[in-house]
This record gives structure tokens, sequence and C-alpha cells, in this order.
């Protein structure tokens, strides 16, 4: 049986400040030791990188992007990632865990209206002209003001600048690559998103989802279609393949990987592998 390689993963610390704060900003080249880490890592919390000097390339999942000036990054929980760098690399790094926003708005779905954050079927990163990008530093440049001088009531100082980055940042992706822009569309949608981070291993299925949404498939085909571009099917399958390729990375079998999510014996894990991604397993991990 393969061995099964490690990988690190870094947790949010709350209490860095004193008192609970779990959003923290920091600039990438005073961190060298977590943010530009050249080994497999993965994060536990979410983290939006912005480029402004350096090139090389971070690997995130099975996803290579290149870093240039004015790029902007973002890692969902549990991404797998990996950093090369060419030049040195100088720029923000905001990170959160996502209670500093569903607390607040008492939203569970929240992270989920933005189109970056649990992406699997379209890229985790854009490249963003002058303005855009000065638009973003300077809303990065008031939250790092507030952290120099932290009071009481910072927080919300914080989080409000926060969320004002976030939905410009989507403004921003969904002009980028022409996707829905809107952040209040239909809630099902979102849930539905929200329980396949959850259930992909257990439920495959259509049917299954719209029973938990208590829907029709009919509807949320329609509604993923709408605001994703991909049948309620594709995007299940996406999941999994994205999921798949992560444990493919940690040298897992193919046999106790086919086990790990459901299928019934490793032909079939191949056949459905094959299929979504033109390659073999086997195939694939040689790639990686």
């Amino acid at each position: 049986m393969a061995s099964v390689a490690k990988i690190k993963t870094y947790h949010f610390l709350p209490y860095k400040y004193g008192s609970e704060l779990l959003l923290d900003i920091g600039r990438i080249e005073t961190l060298k030791n977590y943010v530009l880490d050249t080994t497999s890592h993965q994060l536990s919390f979410y983290e939006i990188l912005f480029i402004e000097e350096g090139t090389g390339t971070i690997t995130l999942d099975e996803n290579k992007i290149v870093i240039a000036p004015g790029t902007v990054v973002f890692t969902s929980p549990g991404q797998v990632r990996r950093w090369e760098i060419k030049e040195k690399v100088t720029g923000y790094t905001l990170f959160f865990e996502k209670d500093f926003l569903y607390l607040f708005f008492s939203d569970e779905l929240f992270l989920y209206r933005f189109q970056y954050f649990h992406q699997y079927s379209r890229p985790t990163e854009m490249q963003l002209s002058g303005i855009s990008f000065d638009k973003c530093l300077e809303l990065l440049d008031g939250i790092q003001q507030e952290f120099d001088q932290l009071q009481n009531d910072s927080s919300h100082l914080i989080r409000s600048l926060l969320y004002q980055l976030l939905v410009i940042l989507n403004r921003y992706y969904a002009g980028v690559y022409n996707v829905q822009r809107d952040t209040y569309v239909h809630s099902d949608f979102y849930r539905f998103r929200s329980l396949l981070e959850k259930k992909f291993v257990e439920d495959r299925s259509v049917e299954g989802y719209s029973k938990m949404l208590n829907v029709s498939s009919g509807f949320l085909n329609k509604i993923c279609r709408q605001f994703s571009g991909l049948s309620a099917q594709q995007m299940i399958h996406y999941k999994l393949i994205s999921e798949i390729k992560k444990q493919l990375y940690q040298n897992k079998s193919a046999k106790e990987i086919a086990y790990e999510f459901g299928f019934s014996d490793p032909s079939n894990f191949n056949r459905f592998f094959k299929k979504l991604t033109g390659t073999t397993p086997q195939e694939y991990r040689k790639k990686i």
C-alpha cells in the first residue's frame, strides 16, 4: 500500500491580540514561514492574498497560479497549496475565520454568496487593473491602520471594511469571469453549495440534495444553471473530483480512495475519474 504523505495544516490564532479577534492581516514578506511555505500545506480558515510585487507560482489544489503584480488569490479552508517563488513577493495577506462574519450577519450561508470561495469549477484567482487593485489596497490599509491601534470597537470597523472588500472583490470577479455578481440570489442555491461541502461523500445524487432542500430536482437544476452555469449534477461531480484529487496528492491508493468516497469497487472509481478528467487516477498522480 502506498505511504500517505502528511500535509501540514495552519490554524488561526484567535487570541493573538489578547481578546478574541477572528481576523488578521499582515505583509506577505514578513510572514515567510507561513505564507511562502514551499511544502504542501492547508489552511483551516479563509485567506485572500494581494500581490504587489514578485513572480513565481502558487499551486492551489491541482491548479498552478502564476504570480504577478495585481494578482489576487482566494484560499478556502482545506485547499492544498504550495509556493514556488522566483522573485521576492510582497503584498498583503488577509485571513479570517468564518465566524468573524457569520456571528455578525446571523447568516451561515454568508461566505457562499461570494463566487470566489468554495470554488471548484472556476479559477480561484484573478488579475486586477491598477485602479481596481489600488481600491483594494485602500481598504486593506484601513484595516492595517486599525490593527496598529486596536480599540474596544475595532472589530466593528474592521468587519465593515472587510465586508466592503468582499463585495467589491465579488464584483471584480464577476466582471473578469462573466459570472453572476448579485450576492442575493436564491437562498436554495447557497444552501445547496453549503450542503455539498458537508455531504458530497455520502450523497452524489441530485435527488438526494433535492430532498434535503425540500425542492424538486428540476428546480434545483434551474437555479444551479442560473447562478453557476452548471447543472446540479455537474456541481456535485466537480466537488467530488476536486476532493479526490486532494487525496491522490497525498499519495493514497486508488483502492483506499474508492472506498473512502463510497464507490462500490476501485474499477468503478477509475471509470468515474477518467470520465470526468480524461485521465486515470494513476496517470493523474504521476503528473503531479
